[in-house]
């Protein structure tokens, strides 16, 4: 006789591998997300970096994740890891209001000035295959990259997700109820959001981002499509050029997701982002 659990066990594998089984996944993703969507700002703002300190803040991140974790940049005597696009970027933090402490920072590098280049371009330009969005087409004002998505060890739910755009959450459950941890893993989500809508503010048309496929892919989940420029080359890791503007980003995100990317731009708004 086949026991109950074997039977059950069976009707599980079939279900997984069914289309019934896709839809109830499909379904049970599409209310995580919208779960997420609703609460993440009652647990996460995003903060512009609007004073010295506050990029300081950013700063420090940043050598925590590339330098002290990643070992992709050297050790800094400041603590603070920083470079010469730092000097025409605009910071943008996530801030965890219930303890004030600050869950991941984001630059949007945005060249105004002849001589400016992005990241994109003084390293990784001749990666780029796609002419028609060659940064080097577009008038300097109206080009941005978004770069150093960073997020403190203690915000991130594996350790194996070490790579620099994952940002996947937290696993102290000590500090961090229950709803708060379903929050966590759209902190990536909610930076890439909070460049994006500091660019759209300011009217920046084309934004360009060095990451791995496996991010992008993961972005594709709420909706946020890059178009891929160029192959996959060795930088900083398995990374490849990928492209966004504005009406990529609001055309295919997923609806509880474009709410969620209106009250970032509000909030972003509110600060002096426009």
């Amino acid at each position: 006789m086949v026991s109950k659990d074997k039977m059950l066990g069976s009707l599980s594998r079939k279900l997984k591998t069914s289309s019934i089984g896709k839809l109830y996944r499909s379904y049970r993703q599409y209310g995580e997300s919208k779960y997420i969507a609703r609460h993440f700002s009652s647990y996460l703002e995003p903060v512009i970096a609007s004073s010295a300190s506050l990029e300081e803040v950013s700063y420090r991140i940043r050598h925590n994740v590339y330098c002290d974790e990643l070992k992709f940049e050297e050790i800094r005597d400041s603590g603070m890891e920083t470079d010469e696009f730092d000097d025409y970027s605009l910071h943008c933090l996530i801030k965890h209001s219930t303890t004030d402490e600050f869950a991941g920072t984001v630059r949007l590098v945005r060249p105004t000035e002849a001589g400016q280049e992005l990241p994109i371009e003084k390293y990784c330009i001749s990666s780029i295959n796609n002419d028609s969005l060659n940064p080097r087409n577009f008038n300097r004002k109206n080009i941005c990259e978004i770069s150093r998505l960073a997020v403190p060890r203690r915000f991130r739910r594996r350790e194996m997700d070490k790579y620099d755009g994952a940002a996947v959450g937290v696993i102290n459950q000590q500090t961090y109820s229950e709803i708060e941890l379903r929050c966590f893993p759209f902190i990536a989500v909610g930076l890439y959001f909070a460049a994006a809508a500091t660019a759209i503010e300011r009217g920046v048309q084309h934004a360009y981002v060095m990451m791995e496929p496996r991010l992008a892919r993961s972005m594709s989940f709420v909706g946020i499509k890059f178009e891929q420029i160029g192959p996959v080359i060795d930088y900083h890791g398995r990374r490849a050029p990928y492209y966004i503007n504005q009406p990529l980003l609001q055309s295919s995100l997923k609806p509880n997701f474009a709410v969620m990317l209106h009250q970032i731009r509000e909030q972003i708004r509110k600060q002096g982002g426009s």
